[in-house]
């Protein structure tokens, strides 16, 4: 009698890439038509406006470990220059250009030395700070936001979501994500994915009595 082969199973980069470039094109194709004075807009990412977190997703997408470092050294390890240094460089002329710049790094593979999982999930909170302030909605996969909220629950890299849902228990509406206990906080994983990163305008849409602790912790750094 033969023993059946395992059956392969797919690395994460495989299958991640190409959910990071499915959000990608789909922002990329929201954005068609934006106005240069849309493009102003503050974003939900604090001090910058849409057209700025559109190119800082370009550079991202244009960075590998090599020039990250050297981007590091050059503005003498202050990563917040680095980040305003390589955004700067994505940003272009006009709005279009900035759109266009993205376009080009859409099926990109390149990225910092960062997880891959962290590049989903910037891609998906970067793109919801650029389309909430404009009106723009999306229907996510339940699947992609589900993967992005395991990740952050669970990861303080990047941008603090671990600690700030600390003590809580988070409960999806709209899915099958659930993590942590202790009091409750329940919304579609959007707004809690949203809410852990930091973005308290999504506790409106969230309930339960854990919310008024998230809201608070939401400037923890």
């Amino acid at each position: 009698m033969t023993t059946p082969e395992p059956k392969a199973t797919l690395r994460p980069r495989t299958v991640v890439w190409p959910l990071i470039h499915a959000e990608r094109a789909a922002l990329a194709d929201d954005l068609t038509h934006v106005t240069n004075e849309q493009g102003a807009t503050p974003s939900l990412c604090a001090g910058l406006t849409v057209r700025e977190v559109l190119a800082h997703l370009t550079a991202a997408a244009s960075l590998n470990a090599m020039r990250w470092l050297a981007g590091v050294i050059r503005c003498r390890f202050d990563f917040d220059r680095q980040v305003a240094m390589r955004l700067a460089e994505q940003l272009g002329a006009t709005p279009a250009e900035t759109l266009e710049k993205f376009r080009r790094v859409v099926t990109s593979t390149t990225k910092p030395p960062l997880p891959i999982m962290a590049m989903l999930g910037e891609t998906i909170v970067h793109g919801e700070d650029i389309r909430r302030p404009l009106g723009l909605r999306r229907d996510y996969p339940i699947e992609t936001l589900t993967r992005v909220a395991e990740y952050f629950q669970r990861s303080d890299l990047v941008v603090v979501a671990k600690r700030r849902v600390g003590g809580l228990r988070l409960v999806a509406n709209d899915g099958p994500f659930t993590a942590g206990s202790g009091p409750l906080v329940s919304g579609s994983t959007l707004a809690l994915t949203m809410a852990m990163t930091g973005r308290t305008r999504y506790c409106d849409e969230l309930e339960g009595d854990g919310v008024a602790t998230l809201r608070d912790r939401g400037g923890m750094a």
